[in-house]
């Protein structure tokens, strides 16, 4: 299996249309990505509200190493199973004195994630996967030096680039000017899934 999908590139309004239409012209062994809609048309409309504003993501397929996307309120919600190699380029990242805002000071994420994993479980990264600069869909890169020389793996726009590590930090130099958004959710590992539940009120998107 790939250790890597490819995305294609978003306009700035991120339609569900031109989401899907970007997963369907994904190129090379890509693995497939699983697109997260409720099914709310039989509920009540107190119910029907509360399916729309929350999203559950089954864990199980997403290997190490992998990423799956989810549509979440017409937003790409990214889960990526890191691997402690992976995790350990976050380091390396701020050892080299190479991301805009290492310490996640600007509130791109809720509380509970205000560390270098900018997650609830080191391993699992839970965002939104829209570059803050004008709404395009970075494409995940992992592998080392698969963006440039000093590449550490991430997430990088083709658009503009804006480049950022594997938490979603942006790196110096981009046209981006702050980290991805993390949507508030709550995590079961024993159960693995996610269930994204809002927006966190002080990020924004781009």
């Amino acid at each position: 299996m790939s250790d890597e999908r490819q995305d294609s590139k978003h306009a700035p309004n991120v339609t569900r249309r031109r989401f899907l239409t970007a997963l369907v012209t994904v190129s090379g062994a890509a693995v497939a990505g699983t697109i997260a809609v409720p099914m709310v048309k039989s509920l009540d409309p107190t119910a029907a509200a509360a399916a729309l504003a929350t999203t559950t993501i089954d864990l199980n397929p997403i290997e190490p190493g992998m990423q799956m996307v989810a549509l979440w309120q017409e937003k790409p919600v990214i889960v990526v199973n890191r691997t402690p190699e992976m995790l350990a380029t976050l380091d390396e990242s701020e050892q080299k004195g190479i991301l805009k805002d290492p310490n996640c000071n600007v509130p791109q994420q809720p509380p509970y994630c205000k560390n270098k994993y900018r997650s609830r479980v080191p391993e699992w990264y839970v965002g939104i996967k829209i570059c803050n600069h004008l709404c395009c869909i970075p494409h995940y890169r992992p592998k080392k030096a698969s963006v440039a020389p000093w590449w550490l793996g991430g997430f990088h726009c083709p658009c503009h680039g804006s480049m950022y590590d594997l938490s979603a930090r942006v790196i110096k130099g981009s046209p981006a000017p702050h980290n991805m958004a993390v949507p508030e959710y709550d995590i079961d590992v024993a159960k693995k899934t996610v269930v994204v539940t809002k927006m966190y009120p002080l990020a924004h998107l781009c």
